[in-house]
């Protein structure tokens, strides 16, 4: 499935001019939101067939992932990685498709590691109980893991593969071990799939050191059949959870913080929500996201990006990266989950595996 790539600042012949120069410091948007975060997909492929996000029936045999030649490297990652920096950028997350399924991915980290970011990753986890050590030893600050349900059936329904929970615990321990405490554990919740394994999952990580986080099911991409019926509002989650261990509202770390965080009145730890279709963020949102082919994406629901790439492999300076990335975020108005409607949810959308959550 090809996205659509638009040519940034296009002139009225359709030929690409130069971004104005930028004033420096951190760009703002059109509603006066300052570019905080990155997310870099690494690769498109996953191992894995989520049916809320790579569909087997979509994403099966035949479908033609890039090739290699087309992925950046990890140099013009990091080079790119270095100027977002450079506009206010403190947080890079990594992700896919499945992150860990790119070849050498500690050399990027460690790469990544020398810049003045806080580097993070998302994973599925299948991979993780091999590479945790390398990638802490790399540099890597933290890591969150992907995973639907305890209930191995369940889970391996979920994932489309047949992949047992058993190994993605592995992995989660292994990398607590290596030191990236704490593990984040992100659970995409389904009404009438995984929804009565919310207690179960919060009594799992509690006392544990470890968060996990209730994601609402979203309509990303235009492939996973998404219905607002599937959808379990966080404040239910809340509320079932608050039922057996009573919550509190914790402040947030930061602003523009994705999750919702509640603790346990008890001190046994805290849980995040993270409610894009009930409680929308739009206006405190502070992301960008990176393809793996160089397309630049200012929301997760967007429909086109602007190439990077082909600046970058045309010898751009890094001065001209630096105003086309602050010209693409200055001129950011994204509110999709502000306005989603069933028809909006029914419209072509980039597919999550291409840009990372």
């Amino acid at each position: 499935m090809t996205q659509k790539v638009i040519l940034l600042q296009p002139g009225p012949s359709g030929a690409r001019e130069p971004a104005p120069p930028f004033a420096g410091g951190t760009p703002i948007d059109t509603r006066g939101r300052r570019l905080r975060d990155l997310r870099i997909s690494v690769t498109d492929r996953c191992n894995f067939r989520c049916v809320y996000c790579m569909p087997r029936e979509v994403f099966g045999a035949g479908y033609r992932f890039l090739p290699q030649s087309a992925l950046l490297s990890f140099e013009e990652i990091t080079r790119l990685a270095r100027i977002f920096a450079g506009l206010g950028v403190e947080k890079i997350r990594l992700t896919g498709g499945e992150p860990l399924v790119r070849r050498d991915l500690p050399r990027l980290v460690a790469m990544l590691s020398e810049l003045p970011v806080e580097v993070t990753l998302t994973t599925n986890g299948s991979l993780l109980a091999r590479q945790a050590g390398a990638l802490a030893a790399a540099g890597l600050d933290r890591v969150t893991v992907s995973l639907d349900s305890l209930d191995d059936a369940t889970f391996r329904a979920m994932n489309d593969v047949d992949f047992p929970v058993a190994r993605v615990l592995e992995g989660i321990e292994a990398a607590a071990e290596a030191g990236l405490r704490p593990v984040k554990v992100n659970m995409v919740v389904k009404r009438g799939v995984n929804d009565d394994h919310i207690v179960r999952m919060a009594e799992r990580w509690r006392h544990t050191g470890h968060i996990v986080r209730f994601i609402e099911y979203m309509d990303v991409g235009s492939t996973n059949g998404w219905r607002m019926d599937d959808v379990v509002p966080s404040a239910e989650v809340v509320r079932r959870i608050s039922e057996r261990w009573p919550l509190e509202p914790a402040d947030p770390h930061y602003t523009g913080e994705v999750a919702q965080r509640w603790r346990y009145r008890d001190g046994a730890g805290e849980i995040g929500v993270i409610s894009s279709v009930t409680q929308a963020f739009c206006s405190s949102c502070t992301r960008l996201r990176l393809s793996t082919e160089g397309a630049l994406y200012t929301c997760l629901f967007a429909q086109n990006g602007h190439d990077l790439r082909a600046l970058l492999r045309a010898g751009a300076t890094d001065e001209a990266l630096r105003n086309e990335i602050a010209a693409v975020w200055q001129a950011r108005a994204d509110r999709y989950s502000e306005i989603r409607t069933a028809e909006t949810a029914r419209s072509r959308k980039v597919e999550m595996s291409y840009i990372g959550g």
